[in-house]
């Protein structure tokens, strides 16, 4: 489903993409994350700050050796994301896992023989791993389906700590789709024994370290709402979460005194201070338990202090201005995969985009480009608060486009399960309809319902959208001048697409506490559901020749803590389908939400060039 808009952005044009081979099927996705993320070193309290890699690609989850010799760090400049060390001095840098899984957050034994780190290379789900540094063998620490998240290694060695959601009922946040995480904190021993539940079940306490005891440790613990709230775009200002320390032996919690606010990742120093991330919108930056500031800006997810606390490591984010097309690493080599921001729609031959922006005097606009040509905005909306567009879907021909448009809310905030009343302040999200030249704006719905998420017939005569409200929800068709509305189903159905076919309709249900993937005629029959998996499924697209459905799903669960990732929600793998179900493929597998992916016809050449829309 749609990211929520943070803030107003500024959209350029494609740009080139790599020549695929004959083999390869090419995808666009609204790949989520910064453009780039680069480790720097400073003093503690923020002075001296000097990059330790190279601009270029995302590296980020940094952790010291205890001698303070290596820093080890998660990069994803090879492809997937792997484990890598360098020295402090920015020399040494040496390549540790090869895996393509996703590889993360490790954090080195106390005599720097070992690593323990989060990896999906087991089924896919977020697992923790021994890394024997020596051999360079890794084994599996940890099992299942739920996340394990932030290990730590206790100064004696005898324990791991480590975050985890399994087992847990991942219940929706309030009067929304996406889901809260709740989170507890585990011990292990290193060869997989002794598993133990510390924290008390129910709301979230993640990001464990240890005291110098190996007796107890510090986490950080808020209710179950603020995994949403906190890293929702829309989260309030104000708002605290508490440090607490565990006793191992007992489970007994006792409040750590810290300043107010939102205390990320904490981190417990040999100066006996704990220093924490802080990324709220006003003061955002590393800061100490005595009150004290570190390095100030906003910083990616967690950062590490040297042994003697006088130096801290820690990733510095920057997404550029662009969002272009970017290639991407992918699970499959027979799929070329590149980013693109904002739900981006190809038409049928392949050679012009639709895309939507949210301008930075907040506006928005929607934008065509065709292959080697400037972006050119067809048509803006004086506000993205009340006439957000989303998701533009193009006619057969390429001559129009059809998208929906209205408050960001009307999208939205509709019934969920009927926890959710219509906002009838909202008016409804309305389709509209216009020339791909620019010309011929018009409406082709009114009134209380909230209609959007249109998709073309194969025919270019008849329109297949959402709607929800006052006057009923589910999947309705209808012609193209907006007469003869049908209705195709009756339950809170979402995210239709036509087949290339015609034959058949592919939509996103809701059945109990999921969406999945359902198709059914254009007539009503043959109503078919094609997935069944604990989580959401969403934005599909057919392949060219209609044989195959491209969708995002949340199937894998939480890769790290929700606070830190800033995903509104777990989905985010891209996986492909045959169009009966079958040969379910999981196309990425990153940290980042991945969404709206579009299937480019093969025969056509990518853009080249590159130009700026204001």
């Amino acid at each position: 489903m749609p990211r929520p808009i943070a803030a107003p952005l500024c959209i350029l044009a494609l740009t080139a993409l790599a020549l695929p081979t004959a083999a390869q099927d090419r995808i666009l996705i609204d790949h989520g994350g910064p453009s780039e993320a680069v480790l720097y070193i400073a003093n503690a309290d923020g002075s001296g700050e000097h990059a330790l890699t190279q601009p270029g690609t995302r590296d980020y989850n940094p952790a010291w050796s205890q001698k303070g010799d290596w820093i080890v760090f998660t990069s994803e400049r090879a492809g997937s994301a792997d484990i890598y060390r360098i020295h402090p001095d920015g020399s040494g840098l040496e390549r540790l896992t090869d895996h393509p899984a996703f590889d993360d957050q490790a954090v080195f034994s106390p005599d720097g023989s070992r690593l323990v780190f989060v990896s999906t290379r087991a089924a896919g789900y977020a697992n923790l791993w021994i890394l024997d540094l020596a051999t360079r063998r890794a084994s599996p620490l940890t099992t299942g389906n739920g996340g394990d998240f932030r290990p730590a290694w206790s100064p004696d060695g005898r324990w791991i700590a480590f975050s985890s959601d399994r087992g847990s009922d991942l219940p929706d946040a309030k009067g929304r789709w996406e889901i809260l995480h709740i989170v507890d904190i585990y011990i292990v021993h290193p060869d997989g024994t002794g598993l133990k539940r510390v924290s008390e079940h129910g709301n979230f306490c993640g990001g464990p370290s240890w005291n110098a005891d190996s007796k107890s440790l510090v986490a950080y613990c808020m209710t179950a709402q603020q995994t949403w709230d906190f890293r929702s775009h829309s989260r309030p200002q104000e708002g605290s979460d508490q440090l607490v320390q565990f006793d191992i032996a007992t489970g007994h919690a006792t409040p750590v005194a810290a300043p107010a606010g939102i205390k990320l990742s904490p981190r417990v120093l040999a100066t006996g201070q704990i220093g924490y991330l802080q990324n709220d919108a006003t003061s955002p930056g590393l800061f100490y338990s005595d009150g004290k500031p570190g390095p100030k800006g906003r910083i990616l997810e967690s950062a590490a202090w040297s042994p003697d606390a006088r130096l801290v490591v820690y990733p510095r984010a920057k997404s550029v201005d662009s969002n272009e097309p970017h290639p991407m690493w992918g699970r499959n080599r027979n799929f070329q995969l590149s980013n693109l921001w904002m739900l981006p729609a190809v038409n049928r031959a392949g050679d012009r985009f639709a895309f939507t922006s949210v301008n930075g005097d907040g506006t928005c606009s929607l934008l065509i480009t065709d292959l080697g040509k400037p972006a050119r905005v067809i048509y803006a909306s004086k506000s993205y608060k009340t006439e957000l567009m989303l998701s533009p879907q193009w006619s057969p021909d390429g001559r129009q486009i059809v998208f929906g448009i209205g408050s960001f809310s009307a999208f939205l905030d509709f019934s969920i399960g009927g926890k959710t009343p219509l906002r009838p302040d909202n008016g409804g999200a309305k389709i509209a309809l216009m020339n791909a030249d620019g010309t011929g704006f018009h409406t082709l719905t009114s009134g209380a319902n909230n209609n959007a998420f249109a998709s073309f017939g194969p025919d270019g005569k008849h329109l297949v959208y959402r709607t929800s409200g006052p006057d009923g929800e589910g999947l309705r068709i209808m012609d193209t001048d907006g007469t003869h509305i049908t209705s195709l189903t009756d339950s809170y159905d979402n995210f239709p697409v036509w087949s290339p076919r015609g034959d058949t309709i592919a939509f996103v249900r809701r059945v109990g506490r999921n969406f999945n993937i359902f198709t059914i005629r254009p007539d009503g029959t043959g109503l078919r559901q094609l997935s069944n998996t604990s989580g959401n499924d969403a934005h599909l697209a057919w392949s060219p020749d209609g044989s195959r459905i491209l969708f995002a799903s949340s199937r894998m669960g939480f890769k790290d803590e929700a606070p830190l990732t800033g995903n509104p929600q777990p989905y985010g793998e891209i996986f492909v389908m045959n169009a009966d179900g079958t040969h379910v493929e999981q196309l990425t597998d990153n940290q980042w939400e991945d969404g709206g992916p579009a299937w480019l016809p093969a025969r056509v050449t990518p853009p080249t060039t590159t130009a700026a829309v204001h």
